[in-house]
C-alpha cells in the first residue's frame, strides 16, 4: 500500500510538473489599483486607473500621449483588452522608444492599431513618427481582419514578437504577419491619439488584462495565415524562398548589374557600404556613374525593394522593359516605362511626382514618408497589367496594349521611342545626379 502511496505521488507529481513546463508564464502589467512601472511621454492626456482598467482621455491640442512601460522587452507575446470611443484613434506600441537624439526624445516604433473608424485597420502595424505603415490593411485578403473587430465594445489583441518577426491577433482572427529588423527591443506604450476637435475632446480609450510573456517566448509562438510582408534588409524569409523569390542585389558588390551600354558595374560615382547602394551625387563635378541595368531581362515579375532620397529634391527613377538604344553618333540610351522616385515639391506636374508612371500617368494616395526615411516601392506586371505600389498603398495601375497607354505614350516625349513599353527588357536604376540609395532588391518572376 505505501508503494502504491508513494507511486501515485511521484506520478501526480511528474504530471504536475509537465504541465506546468507547458504553460507560459504570464506576467501582469497593471496591478489593478495604481500605475508603478509606467511613465507618461509626449502629450498631456490623462491616464489612471479605475475598476482594474487603464483609462486614457483625450485632452484637446496637445500632441499624442503615451502612457509607457519603465522596462524594455525584446522577444515576447503580449495580451491585452481594449474598448475604445468611436471617434478616438488609438494604439499600442511595442519595441518603441525615446531617445533625446531623434526629435527631442519623441516617442517611435511599431504601433498595433486601434481604429474604429470605417477603415477598420485595428491591429495593423504602424511604424510611429518613422516610417509609416508597415502592415496596412487595405487589401481584399485582410477583409476577415477588418470585420473582426467590435465597435464600441471590448476587443482582444494577441501580439507575438519573436526576433525580427511579429504578428498580431483581433479575437483571435490574424491579422499582421510582418518581418521588420528594424528595432530589436524596447518599451511598450498606450496611446491616447491628439484631438484637434472640441467634439472629440473627452473621448476615451480603455485597457485591461495586459499580459507578457518573456521567458522561452518562442516556444509558444503560434502559426498564423496572415499574408506576409518582409522588410528583412538583402534577407529573404523560408516563404518568400519558396515562393521563388530571389535577391537581385546581394548587400555586398554589384553582381547582376551593369552599366548602362557597357558590360561592366561602373567604378565610380556608386557606393556598396553597410548593405546598401548608392548612387553617388555627382551635381558638384564629382565622377558620374551613370543608369545601372540587370545583368538579364524579365517579363512577368513582382519586384521590391526599399529606396531613401538625400535631404534635397533629389531625383531617380526605376526604369523596367528597358532597351538600349544605339544612335548614328555614338550615343546610347537607355529608354523604358519609369517609376517615378523624388522627393516631391512645388513645380512638378502630377505625373512627374513619386510613385507616378513617369510623364504619363499621376499617382494617387501617395503616402511619401519624410526626407531621409526609407520608402518601399513595388512593381507589380502580369501580362499587359502593370500596378507601382508605395509603401503598401498601390498609386498607379494601367494595361500597357490599351488605347489609353498608346494615347498617352503619343502625346509624350517617347512617342518616337520603337515598342516603348511593349517588349521584355532590363530593370534600372537611374542616376540623375543625385544622391539616392536603394536595398533589399527582390523579385520574383511569373
Amino acid at each position: 500500500m505505501k508503494n502504491s502511496l508513494a507511486l501515485f505521488s511521484l506520478v501526480l507529481l511528474y504530471t504536475l510538473t509537465s504541465c506546468n513546463m507547458g504553460q507560459p508564464e504570464w506576467q501582469d502589467l497593471i496591478n489593478g489599483e495604481d500605475l508603478p512601472g509606467w511613465v507618461q511621454r509626449g502629450g498631456e492626456a490623462t491616464f489612471e486607473v479605475i475598476d482594474n482598467t487603464i483609462v486614457g482621455t483625450s485632452v484637446l491640442n496637445t500632441p499624442n500621449s503615451f502612457l509607457c512601460t519603465e522596462e524594455t522587452y525584446a522577444d515576447f507575446i503580449l495580451e491585452y483588452e481594449f474598448k475604445v470611443d468611436p471617434l478616438l484613434n488609438s494604439g499600442v506600441q511595442i519595441r518603441s522608444l525615446s531617445l533625446p537624439e531623434y526629435r527631442d526624445g519623441r516617442v517611435h516604433g511599431y504601433q498595433v492599431e486601434i481604429d474604429p473608424s470605417s477603415r477598420a485597420w485595428t491591429a495593423g502595424i504602424y511604424d510611429e513618427a518613422r516610417r509609416g505603415w508597415l502592415y496596412p490593411l487595405s487589401g481584399s485578403e485582410h477583409d476577415d481582419a477588418r470585420n473582426a473587430f467590435k465597435n464600441d465594445d471590448w476587443n482582444k489583441v494577441r501580439v507575438e514578437a519573436i526576433g525580427d518577426h511579429i504578428k498580431t491577433w483581433l479575437n483571435d482572427v490574424p491579422v499582421t504577419n510582418l518581418y521588420d529588423d528594424k528595432t530589436s527591443e524596447g518599451f511598450i506604450a498606450l496611446q491616447v491619439h491628439s484631438v484637434g476637435d472640441a467634439s472629440r475632446e473627452g473621448t476615451r480609450v480603455k485597457w485591461r488584462n495586459i499580459r507578457i510573456v518573456t521567458e522561452n517566448a518562442e516556444k509558444y509562438a503560434t502559426e498564423t495565415n496572415a499574408p506576409e510582408v518582409s522588410f528583412l534588409t538583402n534577407r529573404l524569409t523560408e516563404k518568400e524562398i519558396a515562393e521563388g523569390w530571389r535577391l537581385l542585389f546581394d548587400g555586398e558588390t554589384g553582381n547582376g548589374w551593369r552599366g548602362m551600354c557597357n558590360d561592366e558595374f561602373p567604378e565610380v560615382g556608386w557606393e556598396i557600404k553597410d548593405g546598401i547602394l548608392t548612387v553617388l551625387s555627382s551635381r558638384d563635378g564629382e565622377p558620374r556613374g551613370r543608369c545601372i541595368l540587370t545583368r538579364e531581362t524579365f517579363s512577368d515579375f513582382d519586384l521590391k525593394l526599399e529606396t531613401r532620397l538625400s535631404p534635397s529634391t533629389a531625383n531617380s527613377g526605376i526604369k523596367y522593359f528597358v532597351r538600349e538604344y544605339f544612335w548614328d553618333d555614338g550615343g546610347c540610351t537607355p529608354m523604358g516605362p519609369e517609376y517615378q522616385i523624388i522627393n516631391d515639391h512645388p513645380g512638378l506636374n502630377e505625373d512627374q511626382k513619386m510613385g507616378s508612371l513617369y510623364d504619363l500617368k499621376a499617382p494617387e494616395n501617395v503616402r511619401l514618408n519624410a526626407i531621409g526615411q526609407w520608402n518601399s516601392v513595388r512593381i507589380v506586371v502580369r501580362g499587359s497589367h502593370v500596378e507601382h505600389w508605395l509603401n503598401g498603398f498601390k498609386v498607379v495601375e494601367y494595361d500597357r496594349e490599351s488605347e489609353d497607354f498608346d494615347r498617352r505614350v503619343a502625346a509624350s516625349k517617347f512617342k518616337d521611342v520603337e515598342g516603348y513599353g511593349k517588349i521584355d527588357g532590363y530593370i534600372q536604376l537611374q542616376d540623375h545626379r543625385d544622391e539616392v540609395s536603394f536595398k533589399s532588391i527582390k523579385i520574383k518572376t511569373f
